[in-house]
């Protein structure tokens, strides 16, 4: 019988960024005995197996979920393969822009079972076990496939189902690529903290940990972010100094949102 206590063995397709922040998390949860599929050098704990090519797949081993981690425009010879070998295994699709038609159409078509494809959208910071990742199911997904899935996704951080596929596309614009928006941040604070003669070091600290400190306090709080902006900006003083820069019309709304629309329009362009 299975232990419980752990997490559902997987087939990992895949140990790019992405895949391994997944992997580092499930490692640190702990993982059934599971197969890393990577043409990279792959160090594991006993009894994880890393192999470079589907010949060498174990033949004793059937996992409970394929993770699709690979990069889209090489993933439907692999994908095939791999759920003709494992019919019936629901397939976890890290992959950003491969929508449920098209990962059946190519890649599900002689197999004779209907595809139980999960689409997901992690983050990297789910190496920490503090990422966010969003769900989509297809049709064919049973409930007991979905609990899977999202214990897998849960391990490393929050999880959230999503009720359309082309929601997906936003998922992705929003936490998928957010944490790159956050360190974008980070690395502007520090500049403009060096540009008005703080030493370097000093300013990567006071950057640093200002995001890290407002995240959690974010995150611990039942407020939501406008109303925990306003309770620490004083009328007249040095925050509502640099807000009013940051909200002029022109300004941060405006190119957040045309941020987000660009990438939106850039996953729906990989769908197509």
């Amino acid at each position: 019988m299975h232990d419980t206590r752990l997490l559902p063995s997987v087939l990992l397709a895949g140990c790019g960024k992405m895949g391994t922040a997944m992997l580092e998390g499930w490692l640190s949860q702990g993982l059934r005995p599971s197969v890393i599929l990577d043409r990279h050098d792959q160090t594991l704990p006993h009894p994880h197996r890393h192999i470079r090519q589907t010949e060498e797949l174990p033949a004793d081993f059937i996992p409970d979920v394929i993770v699709m981690a690979v990069k889209p425009q090489t993933s439907d010879s692999l994908l095939h393969q791999l759920t003709r070998r494992f019919a019936g295994v629901p397939v976890l699709s890290l992959m950003a822009g491969r929508t449920l038609e098209s990962l059946s159409q190519h890649s599900f078509a002689h197999t004779g079972h209907p595809p139980a494809i999960i689409r997901a959208m992690p983050n990297t910071p789910c190496a920490l076990g503090v990422g966010m990742t969003g769900l989509y199911a297809g049709p064919h997904v049973t409930e007991q496939q979905k609990h899977d899935c999202e214990k897998l996704a849960g391990a490393v951080g929050k999880t959230i189902w999503v009720e359309q596929e082309s929601q997906m596309d936003i998922v992705t614009a929003v936490s998928g690529s957010g944490p790159a928006y956050v360190f974008l941040l980070a690395e502007l604070l520090e500049k403009a903290g060096t540009d008005q003669g703080l030493p370097p070091h000093t300013a990567r600290e006071l950057a640093r940990q200002t995001i890290y400190g407002a995240g959690c306090l974010l995150s611990h709080s039942t407020l939501d972010a406008a109303e925990l902006r306003t309770r620490v900006t004083s009328p007249g003083g040095t925050t509502a100094a640099a807000l009013n820069v940051f909200m002029a019309p022109d300004a941060w709304p405006d190119t957040v949102t045309k941020a987000i629309q660009a990438a939106v329009s850039r996953s729906e362009e990989l769908a197509s």
